[in-house]
């Protein structure tokens, strides 16, 4: 480190260590001898350079999507279609791969433009603006909650067993697919910022 020092000249450039040992010379005759170790010591002495603070490291989350079932998905049924969506039913007793199976079925369709043979609507799904939506629902018992304002048929709690949506405002293919548990807890079936891998 280097101090402007002002002397007859003008401004000359003296180290810090020229000053310290300037410091030395004038005070040290008449300062106790530990003293002056401390003063001579603390010269001479160069701090150690600060550590960096450690980041914590937290532990980051994987999130586990289950594999594609490979049990046939059951018939479906239209309960009702407006303008985005579609309310969809299956048989009552359908298990979890099941409806899986379906979600997974509709994800086909959206990528290989086959929802016709589903007896959807290929054209409806086409003209979405820029998402739809298929919920379904196992049986006719819950799948008119969405369209009643009181007396709920199953409480007042969404009660579909898996969704699939379809298209976002940057991506007409983005898509998503749900599995709903009965505790309310629900399982996403792939990622959907992934390509699609059929």
């Amino acid at each position: 480190m280097k101090q402007n020092i002002r002397n007859h000249h003008g401004y000359a450039r003296i180290s810090t260590d020229q000053t310290c040992l300037r410091f030395r010379s004038v005070f040290i005759r008449h300062l106790p001898w530990s003293l002056c170790l401390a003063i001579c010591l603390g010269c001479n002495s160069t701090s150690a350079p600060a550590k960096p603070a450690a980041t914590p490291t937290s532990a980051v989350e994987t999130y586990h999507f289950p594999p594609r079932p490979t049990i046939a998905p059951p018939a479906v049924k239209v309960f009702h279609q407006d303008d985005d969506t579609y309310t969809l039913i299956t048989k009552a007793d359908a298990t979890d791969d099941e409806i899986s199976a379906i979600v997974w079925q509709f994800r086909d369709a959206a990528h290989n433009k086959s929802f016709d043979k589903l007896h959807l609507s290929e054209k409806w799904v086409d003209k979405r603006k820029p998402t739809v939506w298929f919920h379904v629902y196992r049986g006719s018992k819950c799948a008119n909650e969405k369209f009643v304002s009181r007396n709920y048929p199953c409480g007042a709690k969404y009660n579909g067993a898996g969704d699939y949506t379809l298209g976002d405002y940057t991506n007409p293919l983005w898509d998503d697919g749900v599995l709903h548990h009965a505790d309310g807890t629900e399982t996403k079936l792939w990622n959907p910022d992934a390509p699609y891998k059929p």
